[in-house]
């Protein structure tokens, strides 16, 4: 439905004419997210207050209005994409810190701020949030809540669900629910922060968040080691793993990644490597260099090529850029790119490369993958023209292909950036029709009216 006069005065009622956005080319910007998928809403609204989400929820439910909850649209799967356009409900002014409680190790924020912004008050005070997603800088403490965001850390100090006490929300009733506790410990009722945490705003807007903080590392060990072949640096990871000191990131790079990095960029590695690992050590002075030998003991097997330890800040930087110069020399190789963020268990981490390497054999499609291997997290990028007809036919067959590998070996299609809207269609293959009966059931307590996100996350129902 079209949004009438009589809604639009509404909102600016409760929003002001200052946070209300009714322009085309002001909405524009507000139907895309990092997906480039892009669909415009009819109305922007811009909350600072928990009230006025609430109050926007119930007259969304009262007129059967859309409503898409953005945070800052960094996301790559299309979850804030106001398909069915309607309204945008942007938390972007939402970003105060509401207060920093040192002694019970935790932080209250409005779910706007961004990541960057939580860690750099935090660090002024010696501590920090674990999740730590390469889009920190920009993306929302909301939408590390709504997708299950983690990172290179998330080895050693979990995902954003590991790090959450407490939520202050507004469900798609329009009613307000606070969930969880400010303690660590708490079995009372249950568990729906967690239930929350992932959910993609398909149940509740989430307006506050108490966040389980830490305290800053005294020292941070960065080592590059250099692989013969992907098997070598796989045992590695796989028993690093187990280290009760275990490394605080272990970040891996494929032979298609490897060669992009020396074809295309100033960085010199060994014509040799074949598979390469990013490797941080955190602990304080009287406990780091056992750490560090145990690392170097696990990673000097038969496939080691190199190790390379830096000495000082700059030295971080200079292991680091390999790393962190592949993303912009994949768009030398092919227009478009599927980025899948798939998890295996470690273990099974190794057979899952080579399969890799065999769909690409098989569809004469470069496939580049890298990611957080601690975890058995792998970014998977199937690199393809999307104007030729063969390989964009090609290159969406390989990806359900690759979703089938990951499942055979007992890993999940997503480990971090969500479903939204291109992968609904897969989850299928990973969950039973029980499952999603019982998730659309709880869709519906939530949210009874289907106003919110309503067509992303879970694929529809077949009548």
């Amino acid at each position: 439905m079209s949004l009438t006069n009589d809604v639009f005065t509404q909102l600016e009622h409760i929003f002001g004419s200052g946070a209300l956005l009714k322009e085309a080319a002001d909405c524009w910007a507000y139907g895309y997210d990092n997906s480039k998928l892009h669909s415009p809403p009819e109305a922007v609204v811009l909350p600072t207050t928990h009230d006025q989400v609430q109050q926007c929820v119930k007259l969304c439910n009262k007129f059967n209005i859309p409503l898409t909850t953005r945070g800052r649209g960094t996301g790559t799967t299309g979850a804030s994409v106001p398909t069915q356009r309607g309204i945008v409900l942007s938390l972007e002014r939402m970003t105060e810190l509401v207060s920093f409680n040192r002694a019970n190790l935790s932080v209250r924020v409005q779910t706007g701020i961004t990541n960057q912004s939580v860690q750099e008050y935090l660090h002024t005070h010696g501590f920090f949030w674990a999740p730590d997603p390469g889009s920190a800088a920009y993306c929302s403490v909301g939408g590390n809540i709504a997708c299950n965001a983690a990172g290179p850390r998330a080895i050693k100090y979990g995902t954003t669900r590991d790090n959450v006490l407490q939520l202050k929300a507004v469900t798609g009733h329009g009613r307000t629910i606070q969930t969880g506790s400010i303690t660590t410990k708490g079995v009372v009722g249950l568990d729906l922060t967690r239930l929350l945490i992932g959910s993609e705003g398909t149940l509740a807007i989430i307006t506050e968040a108490e966040l389980k903080i830490l305290p800053l590392p005294e020292q941070t060990h960065t080592i590059r080691a250099i692989f013969n072949n992907s098997r070598g640096a796989c045992k590695a990871i796989e028993i690093l793993t187990t280290l009760t000191d275990r490394p605080s990131a272990i970040e891996f790079m494929d032979h298609h990644a490897i060669k992009l990095i020396n074809d295309y960029s100033d960085i010199v590695l060994p014509n040799t490597a074949q598979a390469l690992l990013m490797i941080n050590i955190d602990g304080d002075s009287s406990t780091l260099a056992s750490t560090i030998a145990r690392v170097e003991t696990v990673l000097n097997n038969e496939a080691l090529i190199e190790i390379k330890h830096a000495r000082d800040t700059q030295d971080k930087q200079t292991l680091w850029q390999a790393r962190k110069a592949l993303s912009p020399v994949l768009r030398t190789i092919a227009p478009n790119k599927i980025n899948e963020d798939i998890v295996v268990p470690v273990p099974n981490l190794a057979a899952f490369i080579s399969s890799l390497d065999q769909l690409s054999s098989r569809y004469q499609l470069p496939i580049v993958n890298f990611g957080h291997a601690g975890n058995g997290n792998l970014h998977v990028n199937i690199m393809y023209d999307a104007s030729d007809s063969k390989q964009n036919r090609d290159a969406q067959a390989c990806l359900e292909d690759v979703f089938t590998q990951a499942l055979k070996l007992d890993g999940t299609l997503s480990g971090e950036h969500g479903i939204g809207l291109v992968k609904k269609k897969y989850v299928g293959l990973e969950l039973g029709a029980e499952e999603l009966a019982l998730m659309r059931s709880i869709k519906r307590q939530f949210d009874p009216n289907n106003i919110l996100n309503a067509d992303k996350s879970l694929p529809s129902e077949i009548n």
